[in-house]
């Protein structure tokens, strides 16, 4: 019996060049279109699964390989020197490069075929900061960010966000202080926005590879991500 969900490695243009994005289609083939941005680690094996994971609940899939620019389809670890090499490559995303290359990879995900039309982003430690920024400045239907470190220090974005927004963050995360977290939901105040905060959880708790990986909270975060996208984009 084949596997319900499809996948596949697509080319993506951006204004300076061709990249890719792992695609997922739902196994009826069509749903609403979820961008999902990577953690600093690349597409890997882990944000592959977290694909595969959104599509078997009915969306179609696109997480666009962002350190394109550095080398195609970079793999790494999370400890030793894949970790410090992450560091490094995060430190290379500018703000107009990965907007637009969100932008290019939202408008071929909404250019495909089975993608119903709506349109959401998800991401995780500096995609969830991504999506934060998708929901500012690409126009996505709603966007669910986990752990995204940095958003305290862009605020300014806020006045641009018109689509409901949901954050996750972890009580014991050592790189967000729970000063930043509640700087976000002062922020958001009159905005369509959820705020959680995970007690005894690490930054990290939704990825299975890692040591700090939360299983409880994890799986209410998860549950939470798909009620609020389900409730806006199908």
């Amino acid at each position: 019996m084949p596997h319900p969900v499809t996948t596949e490695w697509i080319d993506l243009d951006s204004a300076d060049g061709r990249f890719s994005g792992y695609l997922a289609l739902p196994p009826a083939r069509r749903g609403p279109g979820l961008l999902l941005l990577q953690e600093i680690f690349g597409v890997n094996e882990h944000i592959r699964g977290v694909v595969e994971q959104y599509a078997l609940a009915g969306f179609v899939v696109l997480a666009p390989d962002l350190f394109w620019r550095k080398g195609a389809r970079i793999e790494l670890g999370y400890d030793g020197t894949d970790a410090q090499r992450a560091y490094q490559l995060m430190g290379t995303i500018t703000h107009e490069r990965v907007v637009g290359d969100m932008q290019a990879a939202l408008t071929a995900l909404r250019q495909r075929p089975e993608c119903s039309g709506r349109t959401g982003a998800i991401g995780y430690c500096m995609g969830g900061r991504l999506a934060y920024t998708a929901a500012a400045c690409c126009s996505v239907d709603a966007a669910v960010a986990y752990y995204g470190g940095g958003i305290q220090n862009q605020l300014h974005l806020v006045p641009q966000i018109e689509c409901p927004i949901q954050f996750h963050y972890a009580e014991r995360d050592d790189h967000i202080p729970l000063v930043a977290v509640d700087a976000v939901r002062q922020a958001l105040v009159e905005k369509d926005a959820e705020v959680y905060v995970y007690p005894d959880a690490l930054h990290g708790f939704n990825c299975w590879s890692r040591a700090s990986y939360g299983p409880g909270p994890a799986a209410l975060a998860h549950g939470r991500s798909l009620a609020f996208l389900a409730e806006r984009l199908f």
